[in-house]
C-alpha cells in the first residue's frame, strides 16, 4: 500500500479565549472567525498538502486544545507523548494519545521532564529541541534516551526569543530551516542551511511543509515573497484569529506518514 501522509487535527476550542499567553497581550479572539481560519487551514491540508484528516474529538473546555503539535513528537518509529508546560494544557494529550496509538508505539515524558512539541525540529535524523519557558533539560534527556535507539541525534537549542523553537526555526526541507536568526544560537545548525526571514517580521519563521506543499501565514508577506522568490509555491491562508493565542501554521495539526 502507498504511503501517505496523516494530518492530525483538533477543533477550536470553546473556550479559546481564555488560552495561555506568555508574550502576547491578550485581545478577544472571534470564535466564529477562527473556526472559519481553521476549516480553511484544514482544507489546505487535504486540498495542497493531500494529507488525510484525522480529527482528534473535541475538548471545548480545554482552551488550547486546537494546538495539537504541543501534545506530541512523533517521528516515522515511535511517537513520544508530551508533558507540556503550562499544566492547564496537559489534559490535552489523553486525547491525542488515543489517536496515535492507532498510527505509533507510544512513549511518554514523565515528570519532572516539561515540553512542548512547538519545541521540536525534526531535520532528518537530527532532532532539535529547544530549551524555553515550557521545555526543560529533564524533558530534552528523556527525548533523547527514547530516540538514540532509533538512530536519532537529539540537540538541545536556547531559545532567545518567541514562545517555541518552532517560533524561530521551521523545516523546508531536510537540508534547509527558515528561521529568525535573532531567536536562536545559528551555531547549533551547524551543516544546515538557514534561509532567513525578513527581519520586519519577526514571527515569520514559521511555515509547514506538508505533503508536497507549503502553508504559510498571510501576515507576512515580505518573507512570503522572499519564499516565492527563492522558488517555493505557498498556500497563504489568514491565520489571524489563532495567532491571537499565539498559534502558527504549525502548530494546529500533527503529520505522520501513514506507511511507518
Amino acid at each position: 500500500m502507498a504511503s501517505y501522509v496523516i494530518a492530525i487535527t483538533r477543533a477550536v476550542s470553546d473556550a479559546i479565549n481564555n488560552c495561555e499567553l506568555t508574550h502576547l497581550t491578550r485581545e478577544r479572539i472571534d470564535l466564529d472567525r477562527a473556526r472559519a481560519q481553521h476549516r480553511a487551514y484544514e482544507h489546505a491540508l487535504e486540498t495542497v498538502a493531500h494529507c488525510a484528516l484525522v480529527h482528534v474529538a473535541p475538548a471545548p473546555d480545554l482552551p488550547d486544545a486546537v494546538f495539537v503539535e504541543d501534545t506530541a513528537l512523533v517521528v516515522d518509529e515511535i511517537a513520544i507523548i508530551t508533558r507540556p508546560g503550562a499544566a492547564s494544557r496537559r489534559p490535552e494529550t489523553a486525547g491525542v494519545a488515543d489517536v496515535l496509538r492507532r498510527y505509533r508505539e507510544l512513549r511518554y515524558v514523565e515528570a519532572p521532564g516539561t515540553i512542548d512539541g512547538g519545541d521540536v525540529v525534526v531535520a532528518g535524523r537530527r532532532v532539535f529541541v529547544g530549551r524555553s519557558s515550557r521545555t526543560n533539560d529533564h524533558a530534552i534527556a528523556q527525548v533523547r534516551a527514547i530516540l538514540q535507539p532509533y538512530g536519532y541525534e537529539v540537540v538541545a537549542v536556547d531559545v532567545l526569543g518567541g514562545l517555541h523553537l518552532k517560533s524561530a526555526a521551521t523545516v523546508v526541507s531536510a537540508n534547509q530551516l527558515l528561521v529568525n536568526p535573532a531567536w536562536i544560537p545559528a551555531r547549533a545548525f551547524t551543516g544546515l542551511d538557514l534561509l532567513e526571514i525578513d527581519p520586519q517580521e519577526p514571527y515569520a519563521a514559521n511555515i509547514l511543509k506538508a505533503g508536497g506543499g507549503y502553508i504559510y501565514s498571510l501576515a507576512f508577506p515580505r518573507t512570503a515573497d522572499r519564499l516565492q522568490r527563492g522558488g517555493l509555491q505557498l498556500d497563504l491562508i489568514d491565520m489571524s484569529e489563532l495567532a491571537k493565542a499565539e498559534g502558527a501554521v504549525t502548530c494546529c495539526s500533527l503529520l505522520l506518514n501513514s506507511g511507518k
